[in-house]
């Protein structure tokens, strides 16, 4: 998986979903990070409030990983089209 990031509210999708696709419950990764149930749910509805320990702790978990890289200019990515 590949996921470009935005905003927070797309880092609780994205570790919402990368939790069910490893057929974790919140219960199963709360107790690979020794935190409750209660926080892991918090976590996905409120990124936010996620430390970059607890980022990172998410993502080792969850067998992703971090990846911080220069912003590409607009349109970088899109074909040139010559007329």
């Amino acid at each position: 998986m590949k996921q470009l990031l935005s905003t927070a509210g797309q880092l609780g999708q994205v570790l919402q979903s990368a939790r069910r696709a490893a057929k974790l419950s919140q219960t199963d990764l709360a107790s690979r990070l020794g935190i409750s149930q209660s926080r892991v749910s918090h976590m996905e509805l409120n990124p936010g409030s996620i430390s970059a320990d607890q980022l990172l702790a998410l993502v080792g978990s969850l067998g992703l990983e971090l990846v911080v890289q220069d912003k590409r200019p607009a349109g970088a990515d899109s074909p040139t089209v010559e007329w």
